[in-house]
């Protein structure tokens, strides 16, 4: 498949199989994040991979949804915002640097036939404390991965090249 056909079918799964996910797979989706590019080649990210059902539970109480807690692999996105490049101004380039690496890891599940779906929409606090994490990472979004329940892709609305492209 080309890279344009993956990037149509990579969507945001929220039905998941109960079906587990081969250890090779999470190994190569994680490969995919690895080698993401990042600012400077810092890489200020760190993922952990939750497939222990008591955290796994404790984590999904960070985002109530009944479908977030069936899938069968959570994948955490943590930045190091004390590691990651710094433009002059300020500008912070850690949350963009992870957001390359997480699509790069959504693309590679799809291309195996897995699911995931960005989940940001959380309580990150509550989260970090649950996975004993340090001071230095934040957690930025959580990934449920799983085999997507349904087959189809479903028809993703897409603005029109026209409505966010400007040419000079």
């Amino acid at each position: 498949m080309s890279f344009l056909e993956l990037t149509k079918k990579r969507y945001a799964v929220r039905k998941y199989k109960e079906q587990p996910v081969e250890r090779e797979k999470l190994l190569q989706v994680l490969e995919a994040a690895r080698n993401a590019p990042s600012a400077c080649n810092i890489q200020p990210w760190h993922f952990i991979v939750v497939t222990d059902e008591k955290i796994k539970a404790e984590v999904a109480a960070t985002y109530p949804r009944d479908w977030f807690r069936k899938a069968p692999v959570v994948i955490v996105a943590c930045g190091d915002h004390a590691a990651s490049w710094k433009r002059a101004d300020g500008k912070d380039h850690c949350d963009v640097d992870l957001g390359i690496a997480i699509e790069h890891l959504a693309l590679a599940a799809a291309d195996l036939g897995l699911g995931t779906c960005w989940v940001c929409a959380f309580d990150a606090k509550r989260c970090h404390k649950i996975l004993d994490l340090p001071a230095n990472l934040e957690v930025i979004a959580l990934l449920p991965l799983g085999y997507p329940e349904e087959e189809t892709v479903p028809e993703k609305k897409r603005k029109s090249l026209a409505e966010i492209v400007t040419w000079k």
